[in-house]
């Protein structure tokens, strides 16, 4: 009696918290904080009711096995609690900013009566502050959140039960809750770093580096392009573009190139075997790479600027999607509809057609005047700047309707690695370090995994290359992990000796420090391991063509043992992939996901 009438109290307290959660979720969908409101009020006081009656059944905590899942009930009722109350001040704090999210007030929310993007920046430049102080008070409750829920174990629980999945859905809801915390601790450092990085105090100028992804580079492409900007109190205004070749010309040369640069890459390497400009992102860590490059660039007058902001074609993508086409004066339109000329997005096409210059340049022998150049030869690049120009003036000028297109397409630039801060500002980098806009390749107290690839043939084959990877790991008896990854690289399309050729490919695969590598398979040359960035590295040099599949199988023992706990491993994304399909198997555990940002696995 003492278990089983407390037990169906609690079971009918439980059965109104499902009804009243999935009524919430309901509402939810509709997007509409009025209606939101109430319906969190109404989950918070049946979560109340429950922990209430709880109480009369929580001493069977002591009851061998059974007690496990009652200790769990307790912390996922307390959880739930602390849960409600973050998204209380969640939704007072995102209130004023519902239209750019997409959502509804249900009246007139504050600064309801800015109309354009660049008015709904200027509201929350001013109110930045207020954020910060909401983000600690989410936090705390967050924190609570997570110190409950670390005290449940998916793994004790049955993978079915009743014909329902159970155990993969205890995991699904830790891990949310895991990175919604996570997400709130991150927020903070980049929204005090903000009014800096915004030009608020005082105006800042940036180098915007435009990293050609289809022509992948170990931070996310081909450095092919920069433009000198401004920002001043959220206003961005471009001040001048140009290709990076007419900045490499001006460029003298001093440091010798990586090895791979020189042996495969060619062209100005056979002459000089010192290394470019265009080539100083070689180094997978962001911060290093543009530390490197700044350095050099200074030389040929790249000055008085307060940091480097790295974009990639995806960008431009992601903003033309939430805006729709648009005209750029002397240049024609652009739109993301597919190009069936190579199967791609319009944008890319134009891009990649304007930059392809072949062909003599003709001088006459009594003036020297130029009598003849391929079109665009005197700058490759020059459309970018007013490209960018085009779709930065649509974009701030967008009606409130499409605001929560472009913040969607902001947000996904960032949290994917399409775009990549450098800042001088050690709390400005700080704040972006934080956030993982970055492109930092970080410590880690577990597995780690890091795949970074590099185009060395001058051509644009990675529009059309896939790629997915494999981890098997095995557990011993004696705790010892060995680990089998398979990458498997995919190139669909036919051959057009343009955008789409052989693909030369210089792969570093950066692993946990002190890693015994058994076995290499796929590649066509390989190097030595080697250790860089606090890693060991296995890299290789292997060609993919048109059409075509390449593997290359790693296999190599983990320098440490298996102990009691989670397996943990992190997976740090190359900027400039999109989405890798990535499986994992241990044991009889399995997981599988599109890679779009940096992700902890737990087994």
């Amino acid at each position: 009696l003492s278990i089983f009438v407390p037990g169906l109290l609690v079971l009918g307290k439980a059965k109104a918290v499902v009804g009243q959660v999935k009524a919430l979720e309901e509402t939810v969908k509709t997007q509409d904080l009025a209606a939101i409101k109430p319906e969190i009020d109404k989950t918070g006081e049946r979560l109340q009711s429950l922990d209430r009656t709880f109480r009369l059944f929580s001493w069977t905590r002591i009851i061998p096995f059974f007690g496990r899942y009652t200790s769990d009930m307790g912390h996922g009722i307390k959880a739930g609690i602390y849960g409600i109350d973050a998204s209380k001040i969640v939704i007072e704090t995102i209130e004023p900013y519902s239209d750019i999210l997409g959502l509804a007030a249900g009246e007139e929310e504050q600064g309801g009566g800015e109309k354009t993007a660049q008015d709904r920046i200027d509201f929350i430049v001013k109110t930045i502050p207020d954020l910060v102080g909401a983000i600690d008070r989410i936090s705390e409750k967050t924190d609570l959140v997570q110190k409950e829920l670390s005290f449940i174990s998916p793994d004790r629980y049955p993978v079915y039960f009743g014909g329902r999945e159970v155990r993969s859905k205890v995991k699904a809801g830790l891990e949310m809750a895991d990175e919604a915390a996570s997400f709130v601790r991150k927020s903070k450092p980049l929204l005090e770093a903000a009014p800096y990085l915004l030009g608020i105090d005082e105006p800042r100028t940036y180098f915007v580096m435009f990293q050609n992804d289809k022509e992948l580079r170990p931070t996310g492409g081909f450095m092919t392009a920069y433009s000198i900007m401004q920002v001043d109190a959220g206003k961005f205004e471009p001040v001048v573009s140009d290709d990076i070749y007419n900045l490499d010309a001006k460029y003298k040369p001093v440091h010798l190139a990586p090895d791979p640069i020189i042996d495969y890459l060619k062209g100005p390497y056979i002459l000089s075997k010192n290394l470019r400009l265009r080539d100083m992102n070689w180094n997978p860590d962001f911060y290093e790479s543009m530390k490197f490059f700044t350095e050099e660039a200074e030389k040929v007058g790249i000055k008085d600027i307060d940091g480097i902001i790295a974009v990639d074609t995806q960008v431009l993508v992601y903003l033309l999607d939430a805006i729709g086409p648009i005209g750029v004066p002397g240049f024609g339109n652009f739109s993301t509809d597919v190009d069936p000329r190579c199967n791609c997005p319009q944008v890319i096409y134009e891009l990649e057609s304007f930059a392809d210059v072949e062909g003599p340049i003709v001088w006459d022998p009594v003036s020297g005047e130029i009598v003849y150049r391929p079109p665009n030869s005197d700058n490759r690049k020059k459309i970018i700047g007013p490209l960018m120009n085009s779709i930065l003036a649509n974009a701030m000028g967008q009606p409130k309707e499409k605001l929560p297109g472009l913040f969607e397409a902001g947000f996904k630039s960032l949290t994917e690695k399409h775009v990549l801060f450098y800042m001088f500002d050690s709390k400005a980098q700080h704040g972006v370090e934080s956030f993982g806009i970055a492109g930092r390749i970080t410590d880690f107290d577990g597995d780690y995994l890091h795949i970074s690839d590099a185009n060395l043939g001058g051509r644009k084959s990675n529009l059309y290359v896939t790629q997915e990877v494999e981890q098997e790991i095995v557990v011993s008896k004696d705790g010892s992990i060995e680990k089998t990854v398979t990458i498997t690289y995919k190139n669909p399309e036919k051959h057009d000796g343009w955008l789409n050729s052989v693909l030369p490919n210089w792969v570093r695969v950066y692993v946990p420090k002190g890693s015994q590598l058994i076995a290499a398979e796929g590649f066509l040359e390989k190097s030595d391991p080697y250790e860089e960035l606090g890693k060991t590295v296995f890299a290789g040099y292997f060609e993919l063509r048109p059409e075509g599949v390449s593997k290359v199988t790693l296999k190599y023992k983990l320098p440490f043992n298996k102990e009691r706990g989670d397996y943990r491993l992190l997976i740090q994304k190359q900027p400039g992939t999109f989405a890798p399909l990535y499986t994992i198997r241990l044991g009889n555990k399995h997981d599988e996901f599109f890679l779009k940002t940096d992700k902890q696995v737990k087994f």
